[in-house]
């Protein structure tokens, strides 16, 4: 049996980390080669890893949310027949197994340390344990066996606190046995040492630790002492035989009066440090219950990562790079929406979906072939030498608001397809979109995108451009607003059915007198859609 590594492989052409999203196995899983065992977002795709291996999982190297990088060592496999390929030299077998009574030799391990072994320990299940990434390492580097924790979180899951819970009950039990262990094995511990153990746990229970061992009551079953002693220690209320002395008479313990008088000030000052000890705790969760309370307004704390992150790191580029400028106009569609109506039925009946997105794609498509300067990107990946990349193919991403953010799925030769075939594959793409399952390469290779927000009822907008494109168009609702119409009679206001369009594009390429003259064409083709048939 032996031990493969297996690492983030690149999920997605030039990704260089992503996030673990959700391991879809623990250790101890048995696993087959391609079976999934986690789910990795990177960019603007949710995809699942499969396993390289038929095995079982030893250990999960990354924590759920975490960021990591392509390369990097996610999960361990145990794989029969193979020989161990880990970067760390595996640790000796013992040569006798542990006896459950806890027998301490039947622990050692031939040639290694107890610290060794204790690591070798932790790090080797002996069965399924149910415990988070980050409390295995913790558990390694205290050396807490982690199959002796009880998990408190769900299912039984071992948590950090679970880990650091059981280092510190092992430090109790180790310095009230006053022994520890160490390089060489056990060894005694001193009395300082003990003292010095117990406070290191509680800074604000230190004083308290302190003053209390200083006034510990002896308990003994006789003390020897002189009548006006055992007067003094009774209006002190001291039971004499808890005092501590080293003095003896006839063997037996001898208390005089100043130990009377420096017992009772040291379980004075032992009550006072525990009320400063509480008062401070009292003290601290004050002030816990106030940043509490101050945030009493806040209803949920959303992590700011994935899809949503990357859409965000991409506005701010975009944003931050392109000067933006948006051209607003209004064109009238009555006859669009006539032309979308008459077709609609016969669309449905060879199952498509007609919407008015088709017919907007192809009136783009019309206005990039007289305005190529819209059709186009920025390379910059030498700054002293950019350049504006014209394009010879018309590939349009859709804006598809979904639940974890905005996604453009690409339809790629939009001139080259038909009403009904671009009706299909939008409504394909949006569908999967949707659902997560579009993929990197579907979101790929965009020359123009068009947003939708009229589809929840905006009208006018600022679209961000989807860098490094030069322009994006933005789509209001389409419903009647009032028209002037001219006619012999004079001006009259009717109302029509409109679609307002946000055109925004990036300055340092596109002047504004072509935005309004690509958008002059689009809207002439959209108020004569029998033009659209020529594209």
């Amino acid at each position: 049996m032996g031990v493969k590594e297996f690492k983030l492989p690149d999920v997605g052409e030039g990704v260089a980390e992503g996030e673990l999203v959700s391991w879809l196995v623990e250790a101890g899983d048995t696993v087959t080669e391609d079976q999934a065992v986690a789910e990795v977002e990177t960019d603007k795709a949710l995809v699942e890893v499969p396993s390289p291996y038929n095995g079982t999982v030893k250990e999960l190297l990354a924590e759920e949310g975490e960021i990591v990088p392509v390369g990097d060592v996610i999960i361990t496999f145990e794989v029969e027949g193979e020989g161990d390929d880990a970067s760390a030299e595996k640790a000796p077998e013992p040569e006798t197994e542990a006896d459950e009574s806890g027998d301490d030799e039947s622990e050692a391990v031939a040639g290694e340390s107890a610290e060794k072994g204790a690591d070798q320990r932790a790090e080797t299940p002996k069965g399924r344990v149910f415990a988070a990434p980050s409390a295995r390492r913790l558990a390694r580097e205290l050396n807490v066996d982690i199959q002796s924790v009880d998990g408190s979180g769900p299912g039984g899951r071992v948590t950090d606190a679970d880990v650091q819970a059981a280092a510190n009950g092992r430090m109790d039990s180790d310095v009230e046995d006053g022994e520890e262990e160490s390089d060489d094995g056990p060894r005694e511990v001193s009395t300082d040492e003990k003292k010095s153990a117990v406070s290191r746990r509680d800074d604000g229970q230190s004083a308290a630790n302190g003053a209390a061992a200083s006034a510990e009551a002896a308990g003994r079953d006789r003390t020897l002492a002189a009548p006006a002693t055992r007067r003094m220690a009774e209006e002190e209320g001291i039971d004499i035989d808890d005092v501590p002395t080293d003095e003896t008479r006839d063997g037996q313990a001898f208390v005089t009066p100043e130990a009377i008088t420096q017992y009772a000030q040291a379980q004075r000052e032992a009550r006072e440090a525990e009320v400063q000890a509480d008062a401070e705790a009292a003290e601290a969760g004050g002030a816990e219950s106030a940043t509490e309370a101050a945030e009493d307004g806040v209803a949920e704390r959303i992590p700011y990562r994935g899809v949503r992150r990357t859409i965000g790191q991409q506005m701010e580029k975009s944003l931050y790079t392109a000067p933006h400028v948006t051209h607003h106009d209004t064109t009238v569609v009555d006859e669009l929406v006539d032309v979308r109506a008459e077709y609609k039925e016969l669309a449905a009946e060879r199952d498509v979906k007609l919407t008015y997105m088709p017919f907007v794609m192809k009136a783009i498509v019309a206005g990039l072939r007289e305005h190529p300067i819209l059709n186009s990107t920025l390379d910059e990946s030498d700054p002293d030498d950019a350049e504006i990349l014209v394009r010879d193919e018309y590939n349009i991403g859709i804006a598809v608001a979904t639940d974890a953010g905005l996604m453009v799925p690409v339809v790629k030769n939009v001139d080259e397809k038909s009403i009904l075939q671009l009706s299909r594959e939008v409504n394909d793409l949006a569908s999967r979109a949707r659902e997560r399952k579009v993929t990197r390469e579907e979101m790929q290779g965009g020359t123009f995108t068009i947003t939708n927000f009229g589809a929840i009822g905006g009208e006018y907008a600022t679209p961000i451009i989807n860098y490094p494109e030069t322009a994006i168009l933005g789509l209001g609702g389409i419903e009647k607003r009032p028209v002037v119409e001219e006619s012999e009679d004079g001006d009259d206001v009717v109302a029509k059915e409109t679609l307002p369009l946000s055109l925004s594009i990036d300055h340092r390429v596109i002047d504004g007198a072509d935005a309004a003259a690509f958008t002059n064409t689009v809207m002439e083709n959209l108020r004569n859609p029998k033009l659209l048939l020529l594209e």
